[in-house]
């Protein structure tokens, strides 16, 4: 199935799509800069880019942790990457009142992990007309997402995309189990990679800790089994971040990085268009 956004194609074997931005919105100039710098990456390399960031966050650790900035501001905020940039724009949403707000501002509606079993939601969340990316929870089969789906499916939506972000393995570590990828595709919708949650070292100290240095490998073979789409938090400095500052990829790294990858992308999907 390939879902359609403006003139990117998700799905149908078509070239791989970069969804992409910091973890949350901290204040407009960091958002703008950190878009437009990722824009200009991606049209050098001939990548769809899909700008994300979260208008706020409502999962941290502890309850000391940065949730975001005023509510309407971090949208307005996000609207102006849209308008002032011409991007499209992904975002969390944490409960069904955010639906239609978030639809206002945002392309894609995010569902996050932890959420990714909240029947409500899901079928709000499609009600919105809006593409759906389904986070596969820490604690989900990669089969079990077929329910998911079917959610959002039932309120009439199929613009669906599910997103891999690794399994719980023991109390404070993931891993990516790459048979997934392939699992989650035999469902119908296009198949994203999200390789820096991934990387987390959840609740590490009251913070979510991190291995930033797995983040390329895990892009790496998982763009190798075959994805729809690779899901990156990037910030121009992740050392300062207010939110997941030990798993995102620094900016400065990026444009090597997707290099790579674009070439990976196009060997897999000649292989697979093959079968």
């Amino acid at each position: 199935m390939t879902v359609h956004l403006n003139n990117i194609a998700i799905g149908g074997n078509n070239p791989l799509v970069l969804i992409a931005g910091p973890c949350v919105v901290e204040n407009e100039a960091m958002i703008l800069h950190t878009a437009g710098a990722i824009k200009e990456i991606t049209g050098r390399l001939g990548i769809p880019y899909i700008f994300k960031a979260s208008y706020k966050k409502a999962n941290r650790t502890s309850l000391e942790s940065f949730t975001g900035l005023d509510l309407n501001e971090a949208l307005e905020i996000l609207g102006k990457v849209r308008e002032w940039l011409g991007l499209p724009v992904l975002t969390d949403i944490h409960t069904e009142e955010d639906c239609a707000r978030a639809a206002k501002y945002a392309d894609i509606l995010q569902i996050p992990a932890f959420l990714s079993r909240q029947t409500d939601l899901l079928i709000a969340a499609g009600k919105t007309g809006k593409i759906i990316n389904i986070k596969k929870g820490q604690f989900l089969a990669p089969e079990d997402m077929r329910h998911a789906a079917a959610k959002v499916a039932a309120s009439g939506n199929n613009n669906i995309l599910l997103t891999e972000r690794g399994a719980s393995f023991g109390y404070h570590n993931l891993v990516v189990d790459m048979r997934s990828l392939v699992i989650m595709r035999k469902i119908g919708y296009p198949v994203v990679m999200d390789a820096t949650h991934a990387v987390q070292i959840p609740s590490q100290g009251g913070l979510s800790g991190g291995q930033p240095e797995f983040i390329k490998p895990i892009a790496r073979a998982a763009t190798a089994v075959g994805i729809d789409a690779l899901f990156l938090e990037v910030h121009p400095e992740p050392a300062k971040a207010l939110s997941d500052a030990a798993s995102q990829l620094p900016l400065d790294e990026l444009e090597a990085m997707l290099t790579e990858i674009k070439e990976i992308d196009k060997v897999t999907k000649k292989y697979l268009a093959l079968r």
